[in-house]
């Protein structure tokens, strides 16, 4: 198992990322989960009259990897995940490789908080970015 981790540990400008392709099966789960069947998301016909054109994935299944990095990696088992700030600055199309990214941009030592950079991309395009807020246990 993984140790937890541990905020003594952390530092200003740290990084860590994880790409996921989104999967037509990904959006199909992530409407059965969430309940979001707007059309958009799920059907065809109705997508292509949309301003996108085709059908594209739930914005918030990309921020999810958001939370993966946060809770995995960076600062990994353990963070409790306080706040989260999104802008959605472009869709995401069925196929495309999403990468999110964390870095820690403040830390607070008496709390035992961090606030992150989190930036989510396709490419070289910024499909969403934002900033999260998490709790991270400490050895003291």
């Amino acid at each position: 198992m993984t140790p937890l981790a541990c905020f003594e540990d952390l530092a200003i400008g740290q990084t860590a990322s994880l790409g996921k392709t989104i999967t037509e099966a990904d959006i199909l789960m992530y409407a059965a989960v969430s309940t979001d069947t707007n059309p958009v998301h799920i059907n065809a016909e109705a997508a292509k009259a949309s301003i996108f054109g085709e059908r594209i994935a739930h914005g918030m299944l990309s921020a999810g990897l958001i939370s993966a990095v946060l809770g995995t990696q960076l600062p990994g088992p353990g963070t409790i995940y306080m706040g989260q700030t999104l802008r959605f600055r472009a869709p995401v199309k069925i196929g495309a490789t999403v990468n999110a990214t964390v870095e820690i941009i403040a830390l607070n030592p008496e709390k035992h908080r961090a606030t992150l950079k989190t930036t989510c991309t396709v490419g070289d395009e910024v499909v969403i970015e934002g900033e999260a807020l998490v709790q991270v246990p400490a050895r003291s």
